[in-house]
């Protein structure tokens, strides 16, 4: 993917969004080829630390880790055991469980493309890779051991781990290094060879008809680029920020739960905004558990669209089983609080429009998963007559009062689906021009 001028500079900004620091310095490492078409070389170099770039040995040191229940306080739960690479590094369920089949309180997101996040977990507690992978091994409801020594004796005290370390580290296991060689591996779980990137560089015919159409609708009348504009600078269809789209209204009376909050959350208590995320009512309060600032209430991240389709269940607590679910809960403009979005509104999107974009959607997985891909597309599509979200007195307008719709572009003059490289200035041929 190429890079306009000044994208560098926007990048290093984007990356950092809510992160409270500086940009990063660039590695100056080169990055590990091939890279997929949806990824720059530039990207990855902002993205990793110097210091930090995943050699082969550490990359697999840190996979053997990725894998091992031993790193569990009853030898049952790896990291792998939310994340499982053959479903997009995902676990399919509404709430990942940990040892004891406990279950949490939020949903598992990919790996894939991790590396590239401005930070870690829905509600960026976590501002790196590494800093994300030591939290899961000691929460009490994923992993359970009690406290970094512990897991680093249990390590030590495995031969192959206890050689491994040496010759990868150069001395013995301690728990920096261990989260270091997770996040090496982690690092090198890219995703960027969708249809969808066939088509933007190109390819008039990788896309059908109604993923197009899909397109268009995605940069115009749904507003879905709002946060999930997928261009040079946003690859990743993530704005990387925060926002309230009403998810968590389902369940919580927010004021309340907010002023219960500002004295029971410890501000910078990493290891207590950790748990108090997956094992209590707080979750819910998403961002604001890490900033205590009243507009993060009920705020989570804006997550990848990339592989979207074999990443559900959707949202921060799985609780929207299909993308027809999430179309209609943006539809009517998510669910009132005090707390939503100033930009969750109605969108008047017709059934036909809601079926283009699910469409889209679908065409943003990496041609890797195709099987899983059109598996999960046939399952959703099942439920497609199973819509708790859908509302559509109030998406067009005739209840409630969420604004007016967006202006729509004339596709006959400017038609987004067209357009090259994320929107750069040569086009993709349409095929009736040819």
């Amino acid at each position: 993917m190429r890079l306009p001028s000044g994208v560098v500079t926007v990048l290093a900004v984007v990356l950092n969004t809510g992160v409270g620091h500086a940009a990063p310095t660039p590695s100056q490492a080169s990055p590990p080829p091939p890279l997929p078409p949806g990824v720059s070389a530039t990207l990855w170099r902002l993205s990793v630390p110097p210091g930090s770039e995943p050699t082969p040995e550490k990359v697999a040191l840190g996979e053997k880790l990725f894998r091992e229940k031993r790193l569990s306080a009853d030898n049952t739960v790896a990291c792998m055991t939310c994340h499982e690479p053959e479903l997009g590094f995902t676990d399919g369920k509404p709430l990942s469980e940990g040892i004891r089949n406990q279950k949490v309180t939020r949903n598992s997101p990919t790996v894939l493309n991790a590396v590239f996040n401005a930070t870690q977990f829905w509600d960026g507690r976590a501002g790196t890779l590494e800093d994300q992978a030591k939290l899961p091994i000691l929460n009490p409801r994923e992993m359970g051991m009690p406290n970094p020594e512990a897991v680093v004796q249990k390590v030590r005290a495995i031969p192959e781990y206890a050689a491994e370390f040496k010759k990868v580290f150069g001395r013995e296991v301690n728990y920096d290094d261990l989260a270091a060689a997770i996040a090496a591996f982690e690092r090198m779980q890219f995703s960027g060879s969708a249809r969808f990137d066939k088509f933007i560089t190109g390819d008039a015919k990788a896309l059908s008809a109604s993923e197009k159409n899909g397109w268009a609708l995605f940069n115009g009348k749904a507003r879905c680029n709002s946060c999930h504009a997928g261009n040079a600078v946003s690859p990743l269809f993530s704005d990387q920020k925060f926002h309230n789209i009403g998810v968590a209204a389902h369940k919580q009376d927010f004021v309340t739960l907010a002023r219960k909050g500002v004295q029971v959350v410890r501000t910078g208590d990493e290891k207590q905004i950790d748990e108090l995320a997956l094992q209590t009512e707080f979750s819910e309060l998403g961002r604001f558990l890490v900033t205590k600032q009243e507009n993060d209430v009920g705020s989570f991240k804006t997550p990848t669209l990339r592989n979207v389709g074999i990443t559900g269940p959707y949202m921060h607590d799985g609780s929207l089983t299909t993308l027809w679910d999430v179309m209609d809960h943006y539809n009517k403009g998510g669910v009132a609080n005090p707390f939503l979005d100033g930009g969750m509104q109605r969108l008047g999107l017709t059934e036909p429009e809601i079926d283009d974009l699910v469409a889209f959607l679908f065409a943003l997985t990496d041609t890797k998963f195709d099987k899983l891909n059109k598996e999960q597309l046939a399952k959703q599509r099942a439920r497609k007559n199973t819509r708790p979200e859908r509302d559509t007195a109030i998406a067009m307008g005739k209840k409630g009062n969420l604004g007016d719709l967006a202006p729509n572009p004339d596709l006959s003059v400017k038609n987004p689906a067209d357009l090259g490289i994320y929107g750069d200035v040569t086009p993709v041929t349409p095929p009736q021009q040819r």
